[in-house]
C-alpha cells in the first residue's frame, strides 16, 4: 500500500510536510529542564479528549506511562471547540483542576485563540517537519493530525448505503441523518456542513456555508435530519442511523461495536474535505511545563504513532514515513488512500468563513437546535 505516494498526490499541504530538519526549541529551553519542571508541577489538566477520538485513550496512556510523576486530569471529554476556549476564559484567574492546561481544537479556533490572547508560544522539537500551512509561525498553535469527512452507517437499518451528501434527501433516509454537535459550537459539526458545501459547487468559505446551510435546511424540512447529536451509541440504537463525522471517528466507533450493528465508513463522492485540529498551551495553564512536556508527547515519533494507530493522518506522516518510522500494519489498517487524492484542505481564512455563516445563520436558515 503506497500511502505516502497517494497522500502526496492528494494536496499542497501533503506535498509540503518536509523530511526531519534540526529540532527546534523554545526559548532556550532543554527537554530535560522542561521534564524536570514538569515532575514539580505533577499534573496536567486536558479537556475534550475522548478516548476513541484519534487513539487518545492509548495516547493518554503512554504519557501516564512515560512520566508517572504526572497525574493527568481529564476534562470533559465531549466537549467542542468553542467550549474549549471559553473553558480558558472561564478559568483565567483560577488555576484549580478546572482549568485546562491544553487545547486540541479545529484549525480555525488556533487564531481565534491567539488573536484573544488565551494561548502561549511554545515550538516542539519536530517544529521544522510541521507544514506551515498548519502552524502559527511565531509558535502559538501547530496542527498535530487530520481526517476527512465521511459517512458512518448503520446497514442494520440503512441496507443501501448514501454514497454522496445529496443522496441523504432522498426519502428513503426519513430520520436518519445526524451531525456530531450543535453546528453553532462543535468544529466537526461546522466542518460537516462545509463538506455538504463543497459537494455543491461551493468554494470553501462564506460560499461553503451558504450552500451548505441551505442543504442542510432542505434536509431538515424534508424531514431527514435528526437534531441530535450523532455518536457511536445512537448510531447503535438507531437513533441516529447515519452520522457525518471524522473517517477516524467512524473507524473507532466499527471496530468498537464490532458488527453488533454492522457499521459501514464511507467517504462520499467528489470533493472530500480534510479537515486539520491544532494543540495550543493555555495563556493561563497552571501547568506549563507539564503542557509542553504533552505537546512534545504528541509530536514525537510514538505520539504520532498513536494517531495512526487511531486511524489520524499526522503533521509528520510523510516524513515519518520516508523515514521507516511507521511501522507497516499501521499504514495496512488505514483506508484505501485513493479517497485522500481527493482531499480539500481549506485554509484557515476559508475556515473562519465558513465558521461565521455557520455560526451566525444556523437558527435563521435551518432552525433545528441539536441536543448533546
Amino acid at each position: 500500500m503506497n500511502t505516502l505516494k497517494a497522500l502526496a498526490s492528494g494536496s499542497s499541504l501533503i506535498a509540503m510536510l518536509a523530511a526531519a530538519a534540526t529540532p527546534t526549541m523554545s526559548l532556550g529551553e532543554t527537554l530535560a529542564e522542561i521534564e524536570a519542571a514538569a515532575k514539580a508541577e505533577g499534573m496536567l489538566t486536558t479537556i475534550a479528549l475522548p478516548h476513541d477520538w484519534c487513539n487518545y485513550g492509548e495516547i493518554i496512556a503512554s504519557f501516564k506511562a512515560k512520566y508517572p510523576e504526572i497525574t493527568v486530569n481529564e476534562l470533559n471529554p465531549d466537549a467542542g471547540s468553542a467550549d474549549e476556549l471559553e473553558a480558558i476564559r472561564a478559568n483565567a484567574t483560577n488555576t484549580g483542576p478546572q482549568a485546562p492546561d491544553v487545547i486540541d481544537v479545529g484549525l480555525a479556533f488556533g487564531p481565534q485563540a491567539k488573536a484573544e490572547g488565551l494561548i502561549q508560544p511554545y515550538k516542539v522539537q519536530a517544529w521544522d517537519e510541521i507544514a506551515p500551512e498548519i502552524k502559527d509561525a511565531d509558535g502559538f498553535w501547530a496542527g498535530s493530525y487530520y481526517g476527512v469527512m465521511a459517512f458512518g452507517v448503520n446497514t442494520d437499518l440503512v441496507p443501501t448505503v448514501p454514497t454522496k451528501w445529496d443522496d441523504l434527501l432522498k426519502p428513503e433516509y426519513a430520520a436518519s441523518f445526524a451531525l456530531t454537535g450543535d453546528p453553532r459550537a462543535s468544529n466537526q459539526a461546522i466542518l460537516a456542513i462545509l463538506s455538504a458545501g463543497l459537494s455543491r459547487g461551493a468554494e470553501a468559505g462564506e460560499a461553503s456555508g451558504t450552500k451548505g446551510l441551505e442543504f442542510m435546511a432542505e434536509l431538515n424540512k424534508a424531514g431527514n435530519f435528526v437534531p441530535v447529536s450523532g455518536k457511536s451509541g445512537t448510531i447503535a440504537q438507531g437513533q441516529t442511523p447515519i452520522v457525518a463525522a471524522w473517517d477516524y471517528n467512524l473507524l473507532a466507533w466499527r471496530d468498537a461495536l464490532a458488527g453488533n450493528p454492522p457499521v459501514e465508513v464511507v467517504i462520499p463522492e467528489g470533493p472530500v474535505l480534510a479537515g486539520v485540529y491544532v494543540q495550543a498551551i493555555s495563556a493561563y495553564a497552571p501547568h506549563p511545563n507539564a503542557a509542553k512536556l504533552w505537546m512534545e508527547h504528541l509530536f514525537s515519533d510514538e505520539g504520532q504513532n498513536g494517531y495512526v494507530k487511531g486511524y489520524c493522518h499526522t503533521a509528520r506522516f510523510n516524513s515519518m514515513v520516508a523515514a521507516g518510522k511507521v511501522p507497516q500494519e499501521l499504514l495496512d489498517a488505514l483506508p484505501p488512500a485513493d479517497a485522500y487524492t481527493r482531499a480539500v484542505f481549506p485554509s484557515v481564512e476559508q475556515q473562519e468563513a465558513n465558521k461565521a455563516v455557520v455560526t451566525g445563520q444556523w437558527d435563521s436558515v435551518v432552525g433545528a437546535a441539536v441536543a448533546e
